[in-house]
């Protein structure tokens, strides 16, 4: 297959131009299945994860369709021009996974702070957050809104407008249409009792004012919220 290797930049929106200059050329014909994610990485020289951005981009944008435990299948043009016309991949778009990386290098020393200047209005509000991600998970609704007022109130125990505005914005960019499809695919209520956890123990970190055990605790929740996200599509739902 004439696949380039590319360079990491932007890489996912790279891959993904790569599969729709191949697919426009007859390369893959509609209705064919794409090779597996482990060998388009292999022959584009990329990481699973990246792989997985482009497909993702991709259908959210038309061109295939991703069918959990059997793969991903180029669409037709009739279906393709009707699928366009939602939500697009901005070329600003950051990659979802590709932001979890940077939100463990960032929120790991941001917990590593907080848990040397938090107050105790600080660690209310942290512990209001978990209750309300708890209250949601039992009704059976995606606990988002105390994921986020969670890792808020820890960026804003630390008192710094730079790192509070950066952690904002990772937030917003969860909003974008490739992370909320990548979301319908991978996050469960399982994985979201998982997720609540290790929340639990970033906040005892805090309370404890151990700033290595908070570092540590946020580390280990971005590691697992990746591993989730890279989760064979064979297993997706599954749970």
């Amino acid at each position: 297959m004439p696949l380039q290797t590319v360079e990491p930049q932007r890489l996912y929106r790279q891959i993904a131009e790569q599969l729709r200059s191949l697919i426009s050329k007859g390369e893959f014909a509609a209705g064919t299945r794409l090779p597996a994610e482990r060998d388009l990485a292999k022959q584009l020289g990329v990481s699973r994860p990246s792989v997985r951005e482009a497909l993702i981009a991709m259908e959210v944008e038309g061109w295939v369709e991703v069918r959990t435990g059997s793969g991903v299948y180029v669409l037709d043009r009739s279906v393709r021009a009707s699928r366009s016309k939602g939500p697009q991949v901005t070329l600003t778009e950051w990659g979802p996974l590709e932001l979890i990386r940077a939100r463990r290098v960032v929120e790991g020393e941001i917990a590593s702070m907080a848990a040397l200047q938090a107050r105790r209005k600080d660690i209310d509000a942290m512990r209001a957050a978990i209750d309300m991600m708890v209250t949601d998970a039992n009704r059976g609704v995606l606990p988002l809104d105390g994921d986020r007022a969670f890792h808020s109130a820890i960026v804003e125990a630390c008192g710094n407008v730079v790192l509070i505005e950066t952690v904002q914005s990772f937030w917003d960019s969860r909003r974008g249409p490739l992370f909320t499809r990548l979301t319908g695919y991978f996050e469960t209520m399982k994985s979201w009792q998982s997720a609540i956890a290790e929340h639990e123990a970033i906040l005892a970190a805090i309370c404890a004012h151990d700033g290595p055990a908070a570092r540590t605790a946020m580390h280990t929740h971005m590691d697992k919220s990746h591993s989730r996200f890279s989760a064979s599509w064979r297993r997706a739902k599954t749970s």
